[in-house]
C-alpha cells in the first residue's frame, strides 16, 4: 500500500467528504442569510462516493468524516452511510450534523455502520440557540443527543463555536453537562472566511482563553491519537466528559495536519483554506479508472502547504464554511 505522506513527512489516514453545501440552519458565523442555491447543483453520487472512498482506503485512509453543508439532507444518506462503511480497509465512519434529524434517524445510522457522531450545539441555552442558527430546534437536538449516548458509538461529540458576547460565558454549565455524560464538547476559535470579516472582528474569541480557565479548574491536556482530528482535548477525574479544544491561530496548528478535504462536487482539497481544488470527478466515473484516481490523489500532495495563510487575512476558496464542511 502506497501511504498518503507529503514533502513535510505527515501523514492522512483521515478524510472528510462533504456530501452537499446546503445547510437548512441560518448560524450567524457561516450562512446568516441561509444557503442560496448557485444554479443547479450536482453533488456526488452514491457509485461516485464509494469509488472515491475505495481510492483514499487503497492510499491508507482509515477514517472518513461526512459533513456538509447538512449532510442529513441528503436522502440517500442511510446507503451512503453502507457503502463507506463497507469499503475494506475503512475503521472509522463519522458525521458531523447540526443534530435536527437525530431523533428520527441516529439509530438506522448506526446500524448502516457509523461510528462515530459530532453535533453542532454551539450552547446549552435555548433561546441563545435560537439567536445563534436562526432556528428553535434545541429541544431536538438535545433529544437525539441523549439517544446516541445509548447506540454504542466509539465517540459521541459536541462542537461550538466560540462566539465572543454570544457564548463565550458557558463554561460552568459545560461543566455541569459534562460531570455524568460521557461526551465531549469541542470548542472551535471562529475563523475567518470569505465572507465573515465584520463578523469575525466583532466576535473573535482566542481559544487560549478557554484553555487557561480549564487548567485553572484541575483539567489536565491528553494525549493525542494519530487518527485524531485537531482538537487539544482535556479530561478531570471528576467529570465523565472531556472537552476539546480546536485553535487555528495557535502556533504550529498545522503541524499536526491528517486530514484531506473532497467537496460535494468532487474536488480535492489539501487544506480548508487553500486557493486552489484539484479535480476528481471524471475519475469518478468507472471502476476502469480506479488506478488513475489513486495516481491523481497521491501525487497532489506535493503542492500542500506547509500551513494555512489565517494570519495574514488569506481565507482561498472558502467562502462560508458550509461550502466545504469546516
Amino acid at each position: 500500500m502506497v501511504a498518503l505522506v507529503d514533502r513535510f513527512g505527515r501523514s492522512f489516514p483521515y478524510l472528510r467528504l462533504s456530501l452537499t453545501e446546503a445547510c437548512n440552519y441560518r448560524c450567524s458565523y457561516c450562512l446568516p442569510d441561509g444557503y442560496r442555491a448557485e444554479g443547479r447543483a450536482r453533488f456526488l453520487e452514491l457509485d461516485e462516493i464509494r469509488r472515491l472512498v475505495r481510492g483514499f482506503a487503497a492510499l491508507g485512509m482509515t477514517k472518513l468524516r461526512l459533513t456538509g453543508g447538512e449532510p442529513t439532507l441528503r436522502k440517500d444518506l442511510l446507503p451512503i452511510i453502507s457503502a463507506v462503511a463497507s469499503v475494506p480497509g475503512i475503521r472509522r465512519v463519522a458525521i458531523t450534523t447540526n443534530g435536527t434529524h437525530l431523533p428520527r434517524h441516529v439509530g438506522a445510522w448506526r446500524e448502516a455502520g457509523l461510528t462515530a457522531l459530532n453535533v453542532s450545539l454551539d450552547t446549552l441555552d435555548a433561546e441563545r440557540f435560537h439567536a445563534i442558527t436562526g432556528h428553535d430546534r434545541f429541544a431536538e437536538v438535545t433529544e437525539g443527543v441523549e439517544m446516541a449516548l445509548g447506540l454504542g458509538f466509539d465517540s459521541v461529540k459536541l462542537n461550538a463555536v466560540l462566539l465572543r458576547g454570544r457564548n463565550d460565558d458557558e463554561l460552568p454549565a459545560w461543566f455541569d453537562y459534562l460531570r455524568e455524560r460521557d461526551v465531549a464538547i469541542r470548542f472551535i476559535e471562529l475563523m475567518r472566511t470569505g465572507d465573515n470579516r465584520e463578523f469575525f472582528e466583532r466576535h473573535h474569541v482566542r481559544a487560549e482563553v478557554i484553555e487557561d480557565q480549564l487548567l485553572a479548574a484541575g483539567w489536565s491536556l491528553r494525549p493525542r491519537p494519530p487518527d485524531a482530528g485537531p482538537a487539544r482535548e482535556y479530561a478531570h477525574p471528576g467529570y465523565r466528559g472531556r472537552i476539546g479544544i480546536i485553535a487555528p491561530y495557535s502556533k504550529d496548528f498545522c503541524a499536526g495536519c491528517n486530514r484531506l478535504r473532497v467537496t460535494a462536487r468532487g474536488d480535492l482539497r489539501l487544506c480548508l483554506f487553500g486557493d486552489f481544488g484539484i479535480g476528481l470527478r471524471e475519475l469518478l466515473q468507472s471502476d476502469d479508472d480506479f488506478d488513475a484516481l489513486v495516481a491523481r490523489i497521491s501525487t497532489q500532495l506535493g503542492l500542500k502547504a506547509a500551513g494555512h495563510g489565517l494570519h495574514q487575512g488569506e481565507t482561498g476558496l472558502t467562502p462560508h464554511l458550509a461550502s466545504i464542511g469546516g
